[in-house]
C-alpha cells in the first residue's frame, strides 16, 4: 500500500498535466447550412450570396452561381434533386413515427399503414389509377424485371414471345436478354432516325403468342415521347398485355392507364423530385393481369412484392406524386421556355449543331445535343463547373458510343459527340444563361484545336479522304 507522502508526490507531478489537458480548447469543426438549389454551396461560408426567392425558385432561397463550389447541376435524367416538400413529409416518419406497417395490433402499426395507403391513392390518382392496383418497390428497375419476368414466367406454357425496342433502358435490355436464355423468343423493334417507333412495323410483329409488349414512355437519353395510348389500343385489341417503363415520365407528362390502355407501369421516386431507393408498379386488375412473384417472403403488396415496405420512401414518393399532380403543368410551362432558351441559345451561336430525336414528340426537360468535330467526353471535362453527361448514367462508365443513338442511325462520330442536359423543377435562367455561355465558349476552343475542323473550313469533304493506317 501506498504511503500518504507517496500519494501526494504523485498527485503534484500530475498537476500540470491535468492543467495542461484543462487549457487546451475543445476541437470545433465548423459546418454552414446549404440552402436549396441546383448550385452546389460555395465552399467559404463567409461568401455565400443568397437571393431571395423569386418566380424561378418555387419561393425557396436559392444561392448565387457566381464562382460555384460545386457544379451547375444539369442531370436530371439521371437524378432529381429531392423537393423540400417531400423531406418535409418523410421525417416525422424517420423519426417518432417509425412503426411497422404491417403489426397489425398496435398503434404503431396502424399510424404507419395508414401513411402507407394515403401514399398508394396519392400515386394512383398521378396515373388515373386504383389505389389497389399499385405496389411499392425499390425503384423501376425492380418493377421492370418484375413486370417482364413476372408475366413472362406466369404465361410460359401459352405464350413465350416478347416484344421491345431496340433504345429502351438497360434493365428491360437486360431482362429480355435473360429471357430469351431461358427460352423465351424477343423481338427488338428498330426505331426511325427520329427516335420514334414505326406502329405499322409493331403491329406486324405480334404473334398469337406474344405475352407482354414493353415500351418506354420517354427515353431517358433522347427524351423521346413514344405513342403509348396509340400502342395500347393495339396491344389490347391484340389481347396483349402492355407494360411501360414510366420512370421518365410520370410526374412529368399527362399518364393516364386506362386512357392510354396500359397494363403495367413502372414508376420511380428520385426521378421526380422524391427519395431514391424507392419505386412503384401498375398492375391492372381489370382484365387481370396475372405475375409471378420474383422474391420470396411474407406475402407483403398482393403476394406480388415480398418484404418489409419502408414508410418513410413510400411517403415521400407519395408526397412527390401529390406535388406533380398539383404542379405538372405549371413545371412543363417553365421547362419548355428554359429548355427553348437552352437550345436557341446555342444554336444561334455554334454551328453544327444537331438535337438528337424528335423536335415535336419529346420531353423538354431531356435535350441531347451532339456538336460535330467535338469529342463529347472532352467537352464534358471541360465544362466542369456544370454537371452534365453523355448518355444514360446507368452505363456512363462505357466509352462506346451511345446504343441509343445508333439506334438512330448516328455514326460513331456524332455519337461521341452528344451531350444530355437535363432540365428540372429548381433550374433557372441565371443557370441556363451560365450553360449557354460556357458551352458555346468550350466548343468553339475545342474545335480550333481540331486540324478536322480546320479542314471542314476550308471546303474540304472528310468522307472523301482516304486516310493510311500505320
Amino acid at each position: 500500500m501506498l504511503s500518504r507522502q507517496l500519494q501526494r508526490n504523485i498527485l503534484k507531478a500530475a498537476a500540470p498535466v491535468r492543467l495542461s489537458l484543462a487549457k487546451q480548447a475543445p476541437r470545433v469543426i465548423p459546418f454552414s447550412l446549404r440552402t436549396f438549389s441546383n448550385t452546389a454551396h460555395k465552399q467559404n461560408a463567409s461568401t455565400v450570396e443568397t437571393l431571395t426567392p423569386n418566380s424561378d425558385s418555387l419561393g425557396f432561397e436559392t444561392t448565387a452561381i457566381e464562382k460555384p463550389g460545386r457544379p451547375i447541376y444539369l442531370d436530371m435524367q439521371a437524378t432529381s434533386p429531392m423537393d423540400p416538400r417531400v423531406l418535409d413529409a418523410m421525417l416525422p416518419y424517420l423519426t417518432d413515427l417509425y412503426g411497422n406497417p404491417h403489426s397489425r395490433t398496435h398503434q404503431y402499426g396502424w399510424e404507419t399503414e395508414r401513411a402507407i395507403e394515403e401514399a398508394r391513392e396519392q400515386v394512383a390518382k398521378l396515373i388515373g389509377a386504383d389505389p389497389k392496383e399499385i405496389i411499392f418497390t425499390s425503384g423501376a428497375t425492380e418493377a421492370n424485371n418484375l413486370s417482364l419476368k413476372g408475366v413472362a414466367h406466369f404465361y410460359k406454357s401459352k405464350k413465350k414471345h416478347i416484344i421491345t425496342t431496340q433504345i429502351e433502358h438497360k434493365c428491360v435490355l437486360e431482362s429480355c436478354r435473360v429471357l430469351q436464355e431461358e427460352g423465351f423468343d424477343v423481338t427488338y423493334l428498330p426505331v426511325q432516325p427520329n427516335g420514334l417507333i414505326d406502329i405499322k412495323q409493331f403491329e406486324e410483329a405480334i404473334r398469337p403468342d406474344t405475352s407482354i409488349v414493353s415500351i418506354m414512355s420517354v427515353n431517358n437519353e433522347i427524351g423521346v415521347i413514344q405513342p403509348i395510348a396509340e400502342i395500347g389500343k393495339i396491344c389490347r385489341k391484340n389481347k396483349v398485355f402492355f407494360h411501360t417503363d414510366a420512370a421518365q415520365a410520370v410526374g412529368k407528362i399527362p399518364m393516364d392507364v386506362n386512357a392510354m390502355n396500359i397494363d403495367l407501369m413502372s414508376i420511380s421516386g428520385h426521378k421526380l423530385y422524391g427519395p431514391k431507393g424507392i419505386g412503384a408498379i401498375y398492375v391492372r386488375r381489370r382484365p387481370r393481369v396475372r405475375l409471378e412473384a420474383v422474391q420470396s417472403g411474407g406475402g407483403q403488396e398482393r403476394g406480388i412484392r415480398s418484404g418489409t415496405v419502408p414508410t418513410p420512401l413510400v411517403v415521400g414518393l407519395g408526397a412527390a406524386c401529390k406535388l406533380a399532380t398539383e404542379e405538372m403543368e405549371y413545371d412543363d410551362k417553365r421547362i419548355s421556355r428554359l429548355s427553348k432558351r437552352l437550345i436557341d441559345g446555342i444554336q444561334s451561336k455554334v454551328e453544327q449543331v444537331v438535337r438528337n430525336g424528335d423536335d415535336v414528340h419529346t420531353y423538354p426537360g431531356c435535350v441531347n445535343l451532339s456538336f460535330s468535330y467535338v469529342e463529347g467526353e472532352s467537352l464534358l471535362m471541360a465544362l466542369k463547373e456544370i454537371a452534365l453527361s453523355s448518355g444514360s448514367a446507368c452505363t456512363s462508365a462505357s466509352l462506346e458510343p451511345s446504343y441509343v443513338l445508333r439506334a438512330l442511325g448516328a455514326d460513331d462520330e456524332m455519337a461521341h459527340s452528344s451531350i444530355r442536359f437535363g432540365i428540372g423543377r429548381f433550374t433557372t435562367e441565371a443557370e441556363i444563361d451560365y450553360v449557354i455561355n460556357h458551352v458555346v465558349g468550350h466548343v468553339n476552343k475545342l474545335r480550333d484545336m481540331s486540324p478536322l475542323w480546320e479542314m471542314v473550313q476550308e471546303g474540304i469533304d472528310l468522307k472523301s479522304i482516304q486516310w493510311s493506317q500505320h
